[in-house]
């Protein structure tokens, strides 16, 4: 596995994420976005987390030996270079799910922010009820637990508890 910057045609990638309902109450949207509003995003992103306050890679596996296919994004948002940190979140495709591809993307992230951005923590927020990422999470190191009562409103109108999470790189 390998994390490349977004490209024009990992358009279709970013599209399917980001219009899929379920992720919406994790996220700090609740609208679907256009593909020429998604095309625009790709095109502008500077690729640079002290510009944008934000990276967004691809998580790329090979497909063949020579073919990759993109089976998801990875994020570093909420940057504060102050305190050198920053917030994650990773949504694998639906059908490449349960392949160790998020902890795999997990590694290649963290090594990222140790390496050449030189982060002292990295730190995710997630709904209480996601088991498969909090297991992912953990299985990375992730510990520090902390739970926030009613963090998530579900597309229900419902509350959720989130589960803070955080590694010391």
């Amino acid at each position: 596995m390998k994390l490349t910057p977004l490209e024009p045609e990992d358009l279709e990638l970013l599209y399917t994420i980001e219009n899929n309902p379920e992720l919406w109450s994790v996220g700090s949207t609740n609208v679907p976005y256009s593909r020429y509003a998604l095309r625009d995003y790709i095109a502008t992103q500077q690729h640079d987390i002290y510009a944008d306050r934000q990276v967004r890679l691809v998580a790329r596996v090979s497909a063949d030996g020579e073919t990759e296919k993109a089976v998801g994004l990875v994020d570093m948002y909420n940057f504060s270079p102050t305190h050198q940190r920053a917030e994650i979140g990773f949504a694998i495709l639906r059908e490449e799910q349960g392949k160790g591809y998020g902890r795999q993307a997990l590694q290649h992230l963290e090594e990222y922010a140790r390496s050449v951005l030189h982060l002292h923590t990295l730190y995710a927020v997630v709904s209480a009820g996601n088991r498969a990422s909090l297991a992912t999470l953990r299985s990375s190191g992730f510990s520090h637990e902390h739970r926030l009562p009613d963090w998530i409103k579900s597309s229900d109108g419902s509350w959720e508890d989130a589960i803070l999470l955080q590694k010391t790189l």
